[in-house]
């Protein structure tokens, strides 16, 4: 479980950590180029959104508290640092928990038997 996790939170096939898991930002790749595993028929859905905002919130507010704080900035000034340090978490975030998400229904097979049920 932690080398699947592991691979696919770098964006590579957690089944042999070499194939790339998306083709896009976002877009996973049907079949993995080396090993040939199907990633196509496995859905992330809202799970990758919902974890990154929780850690996204974990991370952003304490680190806003502290540094509020601690510096005498303007709020205009603190209003669009922040929202942009909140972006580029999310931004960054997003991928690797979609692929964490992936790894985890393609290991337990959760993919297969969503498949068999459409």
């Amino acid at each position: 479980m932690k080398l699947a996790a592991r691979r696919a939170i770098l964006g590579r096939c957690p089944c042999c950590g070499e194939g790339k898991l998306f083709r896009a930002y976002l877009k996973q790749v049907e079949n993995c180029s080396v090993c040939g595993e199907a990633f196509g028929h496995i859905r992330a859905d809202d799970a990758a959104p919902w974890l990154t905002i929780i850690l996204v919130g974990h991370i952003f507010v304490p680190l806003m508290l502290v540094f509020v704080a601690l510096t005498t900035m303007p709020s205009w000034v603190s209003a669009v640092l922040w929202s942009l340090v909140f972006v580029a978490l999310s931004l960054l975030i997003l991928p690797r928990a979609k692929g964490l998400f992936i790894a985890i229904l393609w290991l337990t097979g959760a993919g297969e038997a969503r498949q068999k049920l459409a």
